[in-house]
């Protein structure tokens, strides 16, 4: 893991928040989640590789989107999963 942020999270202009507080993917099938994070290149929430179908992880092997942040109420960190680079905010 990095100790400094990579260049993904560094050129972020604006961080993007969760519209809810919900895995989109675990609502659609019935499932849950422990945490959520939410993705700083389209905006979706999904959860965390704590979590029982680790949706956030797939999102990021599906689409390429590297960059997320906790969508946890009180954490303030990012995490790149291209550059295995985590930053606070």
């Amino acid at each position: 893991m990095s100790k400094q942020p990579c260049h993904h999270i560094k050129e972020l202009e604006t961080l993007i928040h969760p519209k809810k507080y919900e895995c989109e993917e675990c609502v659609k099938h019935g499932g849950t989640w422990l945490h959520l994070r939410t993705c700083q290149t389209c905006g979706g929430t999904f959860c965390c590789d704590s979590s029982p179908s680790r949706h956030m992880t797939a999102h990021f092997h599906a689409t390429g989107h590297p960059v997320v942040i906790s969508a946890e109420p009180g954490e303030r960190w990012i995490w790149c999963y291209e550059d295995e680079s985590f930053a606070d905010y």
